[in-house]
């Protein structure tokens, strides 16, 4: 066991967990006036960029997909060392830039702001610290309203990240739909953590090792739940889109080879589904949440009204089964070995 802490006893990560509903309906009523207001000064932008790292940077990749499927707007990843090692400067005159961060404070993601600015990008801070410098550097800061995250496997913060952005992203895009469903997120979360995922433990710990697999959306989903499987449990995982996995990775996938396969009721679901029963077929251990599979195991999931919280209603699942799974081990997953809940990059 990592820590003298009694792992019996709720962890700061399962409380967390558990504040996720709330957390989102705060953030619904007290940030939707100053989002819309946020989405009416930024214009329109003729290209989105963003910039974060870690869980925050999988909120961006997340986003990426919603500004590019249903705004028809393309959104960049921006490398936080362009601007704070190498100075450079990348043209961004034109660009709404959305930078994330839980404290505010690194460095980097700070650097890449103030050249935005200096450039005249309208820039967006999303941040859970509302005093950072973060949002003072921002044209428009809005506080993600996550409330205080203890443990150091972000939950919340990455939850209510994705809801800000996708609140903003709505505004610009007057996407009706997608902000209806929004509103119906915090119940969705509820069912979600209630959602039993144990059934992949063992064949995790048989191997040590697990692909995550998704797509458009659900790939950003699959890349923070491979990060949580390596800081809170000590296992190896990495995401692959559905797709990408067929060009090289699917070469592995035999004799009881974990995969979990994050199925999205969307255009992507019947080729996930696919590839998930295709390494099954070669001799995979695969649980997707899909009911498309016919030869993967199938994990119960929460149905919403529109992909994008389709998508993300699933890493709330997926945080109840990882907090669980990393006990199971031995580990205390509020305080991950080698981490801090601030880490400040340059």
């Amino acid at each position: 066991m990592t820590d003298a802490q009694d792992l019996t006893a709720p962890t700061h990560m399962r409380r967390e967990i558990e504040e996720i509903p709330e957390a989102s309906r705060r953030l619904l009523a007290e940030g939707t006036p100053g989002i819309r207001r946020i989405a009416k000064e930024a214009g329109a932008p003729v290209f989105l960029a963003s910039v974060a790292r870690g869980s925050s940077d999988h909120a961006a990749t997340f986003l990426k997909y919603a500004a590019e499927i249903y705004l028809g707007l393309a959104m960049a990843s921006l490398g936080p060392s362009v601007s704070s090692v190498y100075h450079g400067r990348v043209r961004l005159n034109q660009a709404l830039v959305i930078a994330i961060s839980q404290s505010g404070a690194s460095p980097d993601i700070l650097s890449v702001v103030e050249s935005a600015a200096g450039q005249g990008a309208f820039t967006v801070g999303l941040t859970n610290t509302t005093g950072s410098e973060l949002a003072r550097l921002s044209a428009a800061a809005v506080d993600i309203c996550a409330g205080p995250e203890r443990s150091v496997a972000a939950t919340k913060t990455f939850v209510n990240s994705v809801v800000a952005g996708l609140l903003l992203l709505g505004e610009i895009g007057g996407d009706k739909a997608l902000l209806d469903a929004l509103a119906d997120l915090p119940d969705q979360f509820e069912k979600a953590i209630s959602m039993n995922w144990q059934a992949l433990a063992e064949p995790i710990e048989q191997r040590g090792s697990l692909y995550v697999i998704g797509r458009g959306p659900g790939l950003a989903i699959a890349h923070e739940a491979a990060l949580k499987f390596k800081e809170t449990c000590q296992v190896h995982a990495e995401a692959y889109s559905s797709a990408e996995v067929m060009h090289g990775p699917v070469s592995i996938v035999e004799n009881g080879y974990p995969i979990l396969a994050l199925g999205v009721r969307d255009a992507a679901e019947d080729g996930l589904a696919q590839a998930a029963d295709r390494m099954a077929d070669q001799g995979g251990r695969v649980f997707a949440t899909t009911d498309k599979v016919r030869r993967a195991e199938r994990l119960p999931f929460v149905s919403t009204r529109h992909p994008l919280t389709d998508a993300l209603v699933q890493i709330v699942s997926f945080y109840a089964f990882i907090e669980w799974f990393a006990r199971r081990r031995g580990f205390n997953p509020d305080i991950p070995r080698h981490l801090k809940k601030v880490t400040q990059t340059v």
